[in-house]
């Protein structure tokens, strides 16, 4: 298990959980690092709420997941009739993902985004490969799959890990590459350095692509930008434009490398101090608001690329030639399952659970 990092201390905020009365205590009201005041949007009077459960996300609260969890705040308001509260903090007020995740272990009642290639690094290696390059061709393949007896046999032994998984099915996004230098090709990125986060899965998932990936919080990646500390970052539209990455970094290229559905995970322990009414309110909440994010998503995804071309952003839509030329690079990833610890024959055993 990773060293488990209290994040509070680096950043000065107060969050704890008194586990057996389900009460919260508040955020400090600023951060070292920033100078600027952390807010929260809070789906009931926290001061009234039995329970409350802080979000913290990378993203913008503008993008579709932030308007996804805004519905969640409504749902389980009314769900819950103001028993249980969702506090949201976006733009990393709270700190970067794996910090927050390393809190999670200690039972504090926090949520984030995350996904398989964060689970390999705590103790499901095989939670990993569905973070590989170009595994799926549809996201019906990823619904299927979470669907499916191999996934949730890896949700349980994340729990016995310590983290609890409250919905899988949140549409992310199709992952493209934005870079500083035109990519036309799998050969123009020979090179490169491109932000991933920070994990073994995604970073090795785009070397074999001829990258040289670079792990980063994605709150540090505007300025590494601007600094030339690195050439490109991946991430969705949505992301990539809520971050106003697109600034900076001109060239983009829509290879859909990963279609990223993403889980929200929060502290098994803390889950496990709730009332049964209380963890079906949660997980009923996050899978519709799941839904209505997805819905999100389909529209806001166009609309983002129109933005990003009148903002001057050279755009590629690779041809079905050149995107298989990225698979056949991305092939040899699915051969390295004794480096990421994976069990035997698991690619096949995926691809059959997710219909193949």
């Amino acid at each position: 298990m990773k060293k488990m990092i209290l994040f509070v201390a680096g950043i000065g905020l107060a969050v704890c959980l008194t586990a057996c009365s389900g009460e919260s205590k508040p955020v400090a009201e600023s951060t070292e690092k920033t100078g600027e005041s952390i807010t929260n949007e809070s789906s009931a009077d926290k001061e009234n709420a039995e329970v409350v459960l802080q979000v913290a996300i990378e993203n913008s609260a503008s993008e579709p997941v932030g308007q996804g969890f805004k519905k969640a705040q409504e749902l389980i308001d009314e769900k819950s009739n103001g028993e249980v509260a969702i506090e949201l903090y976006p733009d990393s007020q709270l700190g970067d993902k794996s910090s927050l995740i390393d809190s999670m272990l200690l039972g504090e009642n926090v949520c984030v985004l995350a996904d398989g290639a964060f689970y390999a690094d705590y103790g499901v290696p095989d939670f990993g490969i569905v973070f590989g390059p170009f595994l799926f061709d549809s996201w019906e393949q990823c619904w299927t799959l979470i669907d499916s007896d191999w996934y949730q046999e890896q949700c349980a032994k994340l729990e016995e890990k310590g983290l609890k998984i409250l919905a899988s099915n949140w549409i992310y996004g199709e992952r493209h590459t934005l870079t500083t230098e035109p990519v036309n090709s799998v050969e123009d990125l020979a090179g490169m350095k491109i932000r991933v986060p920070s994990n073994e899965i995604q970073s090795i998932g785009f070397d074999v692509l001829g990258a040289a990936s670079t792990g980063m919080a994605l709150g540090d990646v505007y300025q590494a930008l601007q600094t030339k500390t690195i050439d490109g970052a991946e991430n969705p539209l949505g992301t990539l434009y809520g971050r106003k990455l697109h600034e900076i970094a001109k060239y983009l290229i829509l290879d859909g490398h990963v279609k990223n559905f993403t889980t929200l995970v929060c502290s098994a322990e803390w889950f496990d101090s709730l009332t049964k009414d209380q963890q079906d309110w949660l997980t009923e909440t996050m899978v519709e608001a799941g839904e209505f994010n997805n819905g999100v998503y389909e529209k806001a995804d166009a609309e983002y690329l129109d933005l990003m071309k009148s903002e001057g952003v050279t755009v590629v839509e690779p041809t079905e030639e050149q995107l298989e030329a990225f698979k056949e690079k991305a092939a040899p990833f699915y051969e390295m399952g004794d480096k990421f610890g994976w069990s035997d024959g698991l690619y096949k055993t995926v691809r059959e659970a997710m219909g193949e």
